[in-house]
This record gives structure tokens, sequence and C-alpha cells, in this order.
């Protein structure tokens, strides 16, 4: 039987080539896009990709090398050119073996003047001396689930020269609170941050793990609103991003919008906060991501919570760098203003909640009898980067006495502080009930009380009361 493949080119296509290639040789096999159709080089580096209305062209950085970064912004990218047809990238290999990699995942920073700039400026050290301390045995890079700025583009410059002194390559994706809102279109919505960024949908390796970043942030046309939603151009590319991943790769998807809020899909609500807070059509994207072992990294919920949707694929809503918009050092649920730390040695994957200004061991808070609103006469313990497979269990006066009791509500300290409206500033900002609070009653007034968590890797962190 006689197989034809067909090319459809639209009259508007054009066609683009040009050569991949380190210290003057070509590199085969990187995938090379321009945001929605991918091709691959030829064993000389070369490629050529028929482009419609794109704006990029762009690589999916190989593992082993590295691109050139300006001021944080890995430049992966060329922007196209009318007048231009050869775009051609030139890379270097890495000097660390990067198989062996870990990573900073940052979320809302979300700067609205120049005095959040200068206290995430004192927040930087805390990165600064992890970066140190891990980067001389791993190659060490960052990503970003956006809402860099808050609605405030012109902050964009001084976030970067804030940013670059960490010293490593940030990789950002696009959050809501970064679009240019009140054009006709969601097409208008994304032009002011890639011309700081570059593409808002893009990916790379490092060793055998595969990164994508995410736009899901879908402006609807009016106004500043959106919702969580993943275009078909965008499935489109990612589709064909995934068909050059090998099944065994890690995959991690860094996103804004999460794509659920709960690990069961429920019912669609046609309400803004239903369709702002999550994806609309998660359910396809979990599905395009079954063959892989997958992590979801988003953000903009300013709360941490760990969902697992399948053995296979994770995703981890990550607390704000912010806190509370700047206003207290913790965020809606209690989780302190801090980042995720993932380190990814082949295909196995460890992570922890870094809280920022505290030793990595800090990984819960206790609250002694009457902190509670909801349950007075308990002990209550908030651990921020909680999942089924932790173990939390309490002591009284050296006696084990079990597992405490899982329960949704609210953190005493957040609730505290977002009851403080004049310190909050915003009228709108209330405390989120979170799912990793854990409770127990006291025997006898006045016990010496330890609380003991272990988590799902076998570490073990001990508070007492």
């Amino acid at each position: 039987m006689l197989l034809l493949t067909f090319v459809c080119v639209s009259a508007q296509s054009r066609e683009l080539t040009g050569k991949v290639t380190c210290q003057g040789k070509g590199i085969a096999n990187v995938v090379v896009s321009d945001g929605s159709n991918c091709t691959r080089t030829k064993a000389d580096g070369s490629y050529r990709l028929y482009s419609g209305n794109a704006r990029f062209v762009f690589i999916s950085t190989p593992a082993g090398y590295l691109t050139k970064v300006e001021n944080s912004v890995p430049v992966f990218f060329r922007r196209l050119d009318p007048k231009a047809k050869t775009y051609d990238f030139e890379l270097k290999k890495n000097p660390k073996d990067d198989n062996h990699h870990l990573f900073l995942a940052q979320a809302d920073v979300q700067v609205t003047d120049n005095g959040c700039i200068d206290t995430y400026l004192k927040m930087l050290p805390d990165c600064e001396e992890l970066i140190s301390r891990e980067s001389a045995t791993k190659d060490v890079f960052s990503v970003d689930c956006g809402d860099i700025v808050g609605d405030s583009p012109a902050l964009y410059p001084a976030y970067i020269h804030a940013a670059s002194q960490l010293n490593i390559p940030v990789y950002r994706a696009i959050g809501n609170h970064d679009m240019d809102y009140y054009g006709r279109s969601f097409e208008t919505s994304f032009r002011t941050f890639e011309k700081y960024f570059g593409p808002t949908c893009y990916s790379f390796n490092k060793g055998k793990a595969h990164y994508i970043i995410l736009n899901d942030n879908f402006y609807v046309g009016r106004d500043y609103f959106y919702m969580g939603y993943i275009d078909e151009k965008t499935f489109h590319w990612l589709e064909q991003d995934l068909s050059f991943v090998d099944k065994s790769s890690p995959v991690f998807v860094v996103m804004h919008i999460p794509s659920q809020l709960q690990e069961k899909q429920l019912p669609f609500e046609y309400n803004y906060s239903a369709i702002a807070d999550q994806m609309v059509n998660a359910g396809a994207f979990h599905e395009m991501l079954k063959p892989y072992q997958a992590h979801i990294i988003s953000g903009h919920m300013h709360y941490n919570r760990t969902l697992e949707y399948s053995p296979s694929l994770m995703e981890h809503i990550t607390g704000a760098v912010c806190g509370t918009w700047w206003r207290t050092d913790i965020c809606l649920d209690g989780t302190p203003r801090g980042y995720g730390v993932y380190e990814v040695n082949g295909t196995d994957v460890k992570w922890y909640f870094k809280s920022a200004g505290y030793p990595k061991d800090y990984q819960m808070r206790t609250y002694p009898v009457g902190s509670s609103k909801e349950y007075p006469t308990d002990i209550v313990a908030n651990v921020w980067n909680w999942d089924k497979n932790w173990k939390v269990e309490w002591w009284e006066n050296g006696v084990n006495k079990g597992e405490m009791i899982h329960y949704t509500g609210n953190d005493p300290l957040a609730e505290k502080e977002c009851s403080n409206k004049e310190k909050m500033k915003y009228d709108w900002i209330s405390v989120n009930p979170t799912d990793h609070l854990f409770r127990a009653t006291p025997q006898k007034a006045g016990s010496k009380i330890e609380v003991r968590v272990t988590d799902r890797f076998g570490n073990v962190y001990v508070n007492q009361l």
C-alpha cells in the first residue's frame, strides 16, 4: 500500500529556516516551534518550518545545553521579522550534568509598587543562600507561576532587575494580573508580557525531565474579566510538543490558574468565581498528561495545596511569594511566604516547601489549646505541604496518642491577620479555609505536647508545645 503524507500550507504561511548549533556544530533532534506547529532539526542541526500568523520561533532547549540568559530571562526564542526568513540558535554545553537538577517554584510575586519590590528584595537572600548551596553539585534554575505584577506592567523592569540578582535562569508563566486588560479579545492580552519575556507557551528539557510553560488565563474580551481555559491552538501545540517526549520522562507543567481546586472534577457552574479560579476544560488537559508521570505547578490562589488526581498526576498549588498581597508574611491559609523546591535525579522527583526566612525543616505551625475559634479545647497543627502520604501524630507527656484528626477549617493566625481590615488594606481579603489542618484534645491541662509529622519521603519534623 502506498502511503502519502500531505502538508497543508495556507496562503498566509511562510517558510522559516535556520540551524541549531553548539560551537558551530549542528545539534540534531531539537524541537523547533512557532507556537502552533513543531518540527525537529536534522542531523546537521537545520530545520524548516511553515508558520502562519506567529510572532516567535523558538526551541525546546534540549537536555545538556543552555541558552543565553539576559537578566534572568532565558533567550530560547527569536521575534519574527517580516523581512527575515532565517533564524539560527546557538547553544552552549551545560558544564553540569543536568540529569540531577533542582528548581525553585515561585508564585504570585504580584508587585504593585516600589515598596513591594523592596520587600521582595529582602526575601531574595533566602533564595540566594539555597541556590549557592545547591548549585555546587546540581544544575539550578527557577520557574514562576505568574502574577509577577499586580496590573502594573510598568514594574516589569524593576522586577526583572530584582530577580536578576539570583543569577539563574527564570522560566515564567503569565498570570491574569500580568495580562493587558480592556482589549477587544484574548489575543490582545499578552503583548506586554511577550515584550519582556517572550512566548507565553513553550517548553524545555533538563536531564530526563520535560518542562512546559502554559498560558491558561483566558481574557474574555470585557473589562478585566478572565477564566481558566486552554484554547485549541494551545492544545494543538501541546499535543505536538508531548509527541516528542518519552513516556518514561517526568513532565512538569507550570501555569498560573490551577487546573482544579479539588481532586474530583465537580459539576460545571457558570459563575465567575467557578471559572476564574480553575480551568474550565481541565478534563481534556488531564487526559493529555495521562501517559506521563506528571506534576502541574500552579499559583493564583494565595494558598498552598497538594492534589493527587491519579498515581501519575499531581498538582502543586503554590503559596504566594507576596503572602497576603504584601500586607502580612503568611498566605490566606496560614502558609508562610515562600516557594516550592523540587529536586529531580533521573526520573526520581522529591519536593518541599521552603518558608522564606526559616530553615528547611520549618514545615508546620502548631497552636496551643484556645487558639482556634472552631475547636477551642484542641491543639492545632497547620502542615502546609501535606498530602495523603504524610502522617501527623501527637504525644502527650511522652505517650504516643496516634494520628491527629484531619479537618478543614481556618488557620488561627491567618484568621486573626485577615480580620484586621486596616492592615489588610483591601476589604475583599478574607481567610481561606484549608484542608491541611489537624487537631487533638489533650487529656490534662498543662500537658507537654509534641507534634510529629512524617512526609511522603520519610522526613520527620517535630514541634513541641
